[in-house]
């Protein structure tokens, strides 16, 4: 059955920092909703696939080789594949990220992504 997802009441639904909850998979697409603070991860490349990041609630920054992209409530940044960034959250954050399946690990999210 199609079900309906509100992203607000989902990414609220995460007791703790820096868990992925998996809200959706779109064909080979893994969308999940987290919540960061107080975090910076260390810069990574996607050798094969972009990487979207939404901004539901609060603000961050998206560091490129070229500087800082800062986002806020309601803005998103697709990171196209072979491109180095890191995320830089100073203050709490809630975002979804939509990744091809297989993307997120251990090495690009700080240890903490489990699947």
């Amino acid at each position: 059955m199609v079900r309906k997802i509100n992203l607000k009441d989902s990414v609220n639904e995460v007791d703790e920092l820096f868990l992925y909850k998996r809200v959706g998979t779109l064909n080979n697409h893994m969308l999940n909703v987290l919540q960061a603070e107080n975090r910076t991860l260390d810069f990574h490349v996607h050798e094969t696939s972009d990487e979207m990041f939404y901004c539901i609630e609060g603000e961050f920054d998206m560091e490129f080789e070229e500087g800082l992209t800062h986002l806020c409530e309601g803005d998103f940044v697709i990171v196209p594949k072979g491109t180095k960034h890191r995320p830089v959250c100073k203050t709490l954050v809630k975002c979804l990220l939509i990744e091809v399946e297989g993307t997120l690990n251990k090495d690009n999210t700080g240890g903490t992504y489990n699947e």
